[in-house]
């Protein structure tokens, strides 16, 4: 019996390495990359100004941006294919792209199936209010005389039911419209990733506030095959190099209209 049972997992374990090693058969390691003399990346165009369609419509953006310097780094041309949240990942493991983008939010779960680069830039989910306000916690505005002012079909309106019971809520139709709800005083706070709105807070000449106390801070990263550490390793080094000399500070701030909320210290031990 014993001897039936370490047959059965030696067999399921060899299974196991089998479908493992199909998977990653498929994706290009750092020596395929150069010799093909090309990059593939994946960029989610509906994440403004992560991805987005430019007036010539062509993917372009943040992300794009990053991705045609370490592609300029090593040397190769670089080829951008349309990617959606549901798709990101599978396009990665089947080895349709070499590398993805698009708010790849590190997470243990995503952390079983691709690797992850060291981060990229980091994402607020916080409280955008004015310096005329007196919050400095998330957890003040659970009070009957707060207005949040919120995006109509948002994921930050189920957390303000969950945590923020007390407070009142107008909704809205778009981030531009309730940006300026704020700033007209028709509100009192927005709770969401405020690194997405800077575009719309400096359309209007209000001396804002973002509140000390963040509800989470997440860390984003490239994504790519699980186990493809020649591609992983050298990205690490020029991400540690693009960060240190301040290129993606520069660019973040291009498309976003305002800084990183929370910087991503470059660190030479990854």
């Amino acid at each position: 019996m014993l001897k039936s049972i370490l047959r059965s997992a030696a067999v399921a374990a060899v299974a196991a390495v089998a479908c493992l090693a199909s998977v990653n058969a498929s994706a290009r390691s750092l020596d395929e990359i150069l010799s093909s003399k090309k990059l593939i990346v994946g960029v989610n165009p509906t994440l403004p100004p992560l991805g987005l369609f430019n007036d010539k419509n062509q993917i372009d953006g943040f992300d794009v941006e990053v991705s045609k310097r370490l592609a300029d780094m090593l040397g190769v041309e670089l080829q951008v294919v349309q990617v959606g949240s549901p798709d990101r990942i599978p396009f990665v493991q089947s080895g349709k792209i070499d590398m993805v983008l698009g708010a790849m939010t590190r997470n243990p779960d995503r952390a079983k199936v691709i690797d992850f680069t060291v981060p990229v830039h980091s994402e607020v989910f916080g409280v955008l209010t004015t310096k005329a306000k007196p919050y400095t916690d998330w957890k003040e505005l659970n009070d009957e005389s707060v207005k949040l002012v919120q995006v109509r079909g948002t994921t930050p309106l189920k957390f303000i039911a969950d945590n923020l019971p007390k407070a009142q809520v107008l909704q809205l139709d778009n981030y531009p419209d309730a940006v300026r709800a704020i700033a007209q005083g028709r509100g009192d706070a927005m709770v969401d990733v405020i690194d997405f709105v800077g575009e719309h807070m400096n359309k209007h000449k209000v001396d804002w506030k973002v509140v000390e106390t963040p509800v989470d801070v997440y860390y984003c990263s490239i994504g790519v095959s699980k186990g493809n550490d020649s591609l992983r390793n050298w990205l690490n080094v020029a991400l540690f190099d693009l960060h240190r000399r301040g290129f993606i500070d520069t660019t973040w701030k291009k498309w976003f209209g305002i800084g990183m909320l929370y910087d991503v210290k470059p660190s030479p031990y990854f």
